[in-house]
């Protein structure tokens, strides 16, 4: 009889522990999408909102996706006019070793003729080809030493949290033999986070879209051989491929080596909303494409784009702000434009604003002071989330702040000097009087 008691007892309080689970526990978007790398993130790309991340600092061999530093420093020497697409090149001993060594992607290239800049980008971003890149990162710096500084320079201009350049393609310095880059070390690996990688992107992205225009085409032509792209996600792809297709993918780089495994960073538009995804360190090159697919369609399928505050909105309580020294007391405010935000869909009443005051335009009692002009920014109006979920943000590792400007819907003028006069006399005895009711409170 005990002993069924006891066990009577063991399912009730499963079952309490188990209901209680159900209803109390909050829910995690991370939980929500099961991937199988050993770390992935996806992001939008217009605000940099994290929509989901797995060990997204996890610092890894990038392999390949490398090559999107190197692309990025190839559209910026094109944009500064120290290149064109038209220039042209020949290729040294080393990109050429490289190149006749089927291990590492190689073209096929050959000795004494002149390369244009767009061929050598294109086989660099559409089939990943190594020689071709290292023949780039010789003509724009003389050496892939010295682009490898350019590599780290710019990663820290841009911010990225976790990285090391040690060459310009993701090969391993231990398989470049004697060609390893000038003041790196034979030993040295590239190294990125999901994180850094996806910040990469953006900045490739952002800064030259042109790249998508390369990245996206199918098929390449280049010394008499036609190859396919290795992002086997872009639409209509030829033959079995196609079954990889994915609806706005544009992009963007592929990478495998043994140490790294295969990794994927993909882009894909759908009505405006573009997504950046990294996976890294997945088991195949078909599984880096699934897993792109199932972190793409849960973005696009679970975020939306919305508007919550329109332009001209104004705070409940405070349409109006205090103005020292005006023919006005006050001035109302509004937004500027509208304030829009990626959002889980169905979370519209867990985010408010809040204002922010411009610090210079204050007076030391938190006025605004006079004049003041139709237009004028006197503030921001910021968006507050307040649900459970912690989205970070791909800039700052924090949560980001979206806030539009906040602005004077109307002018107010700067008093005449009489009426300052009149108003600092009558500030003058107030503090007379202020201070004299003090003492005399004193003394009781």
């Amino acid at each position: 009889m005990k002993q069924k008691i006891q066990a009577a007892l063991i399912v009730v309080m499963a079952f309490m522990i188990s209901f209680t689970t159900f209803f109390v526990q909050p829910e995690h978007t991370y939980a929500q999408v099961d991937l199988g790398a050993k770390s992935a993130i996806l992001v939008d790309a217009e605000t940099g909102k994290i929509l989901f991340e797995k060990e997204a600092d996890m610092t890894l061999p990038p392999a390949s996706m490398t090559k999107m530093m190197t692309e990025y420093l190839v559209l910026e020497a094109i944009e500064e006019g120290k290149i064109s697409w038209d220039t042209t090149t020949q290729i040294s001993d080393y990109p050429y070793s490289i190149s006749a060594n089927p291990s590492f992607s190689g073209i096929g290239l050959t000795q004494n003729k002149d390369y244009t800049v767009r061929e050598l980008y294109e086989a660099m971003a559409i089939i990943s080809d190594n020689a071709t890149t290292i023949a780039l990162a010789e003509l724009i710096a003389g050496s892939e030493g010295e682009f490898v500084k350019m590599m780290n320079e710019k990663a820290e201009e841009m911010g990225l949290p976790d990285y090391q350049f040690v060459n310009s393609t993701g090969l391993e310095n231990a398989d470049l033999g004697q060609n390893v880059p000038e003041g790196t070390s034979p030993d040295g690996i590239n190294q990125m986070s999901a994180r850094t990688t996806a910040l990469l992107a953006y900045h490739l992205v952002k800064d030259y879209p042109e790249a998508l225009e390369i990245s996206s085409q199918k098929e390449i032509k280049f010394e008499g051989h036609q190859d396919q792209n290795l992002n086997w996600m872009l639409p209509e792809m030829p033959g079995h491929l196609a079954a990889f297709g994915f609806q706005g993918m544009e992009g963007l780089k592929t990478g495998y080596t043994d140490m790294a495994g295969y990794c994927f960073t993909g882009t894909a538009e759908r009505d405006g909303q573009r997504l950046i995804s990294v996976v890294m360190k997945t088991d195949s090159k078909e599984d880096r494409f699934q897993q792109t697919r199932t972190l793409m369609e849960y973005g696009f399928t679970q975020f939306e784009t919305k508007e919550l505050y329109p332009e001209g909105f104004q705070l409940e309580d405070e349409e109006t702000a205090a103005v020292d020294k005006g023919k006005e007391d006050e001035v109302e405010v509004s937004t500027a434009t509208a304030l829009k935000t990626v959002m889980k869909k169905g979370e519209d009443d867990q985010y408010s604003i809040e204002y922010k005051w411009a610090e210079d335009k204050l007076n030391k009692s938190g006025e605004l002071t006079a004049p003041i002009k139709k237009g004028d920014k006197v503030g921001t109006a910021q968006l507050v989330y307040n649900g459970e979920e912690s989205y970070g943000n791909i800039f700052d590792n924090k949560t980001g702040t979206q806030s539009v400007d906040l602005v004077a819907d109307e002018t107010v003028e700067k008093n005449n000097w009489f009426m300052l006069m009149l108003g600092a006399v009558g500030d003058f005895f107030s503090n007379i009087f202020t201070s004299a009711v003090d003492t005399v409170k004193g003394w009781f």
